[in-house]
Order: C-alpha cells, then sequence, then structure tokens
C-alpha cells in the first residue's frame, strides 16, 4: 500500500518551526536532532498511520523518544494531517 500524502497545519508548522529555533538558540547540535527526530517520526506516521493509539476525535498520538515533544495527527481517506507538535510539559491535553 501506497504512503498517504502528508497535510501539516499551519498551527503545527509554526509550532515545529518554534521549537527548532529554541533548540537553535541554545544548542545547534539539539536542533539538528529535533529536526531529524521530527523528520523520522513523520515518516513512520506516513507508512503506518493506524500503528498508534487512536484518541479523541478520531485523533492519534506519537510521542518523540528523545525529545518532550508529541505529534498529534489523524488519518484521512487520502491525507495524514498532522495538527500539532505539541510539547508535553507545556498545555498539555490543549
Amino acid at each position: 500500500m501506497a504512503a498517504k500524502s502528508l497535510d501539516i497545519h499551519p498551527a503545527a508548522l509554526k509550532e515545529a518551526i518554534s521549537a527548532v529555533q529554541w533548540y537553535l538558540a541554545r544548542n545547534e547540535t539539539a536542533a539538528t536532532k529535533f529536526a531529524a527526530e521530527l523528520d523520522r517520526a513523520v515518516d513512520l506516521i506516513v507508512e503506518t498511520p493506524a500503528r498508534w493509539p487512536l484518541g479523541e476525535h478520531a485523533t492519534r498520538k506519537f510521542v518523540l523518544q528523545r525529545f518532550p515533544y508529541a505529534i498529534i495527527y489523524r488519518e484521512k481517506e487520502k491525507t495524514v494531517e498532522v495538527l500539532a507538535i505539541a510539547h508535553g510539559h507545556r498545555r498539555p491535553s490543549y
């Protein structure tokens, strides 16, 4: 089965950019590793979107292993829609 296309909500993209900038201001290596971890996670989600537990409003959550972030997404018929790149300690469950 072919991977679905990716649709990133503008607010989620803004969250990701903000997180990378935050890490970049503190440590370039950490920023690079965070960006790579996000890329890896998104690739896994697009390849096998039903792999992670189903939550409220038909959303799913992929928790990053090395950083306190989760990717909140929803699987549609032809796309995977990333709704948020959420920090696990700021505004939980927003």
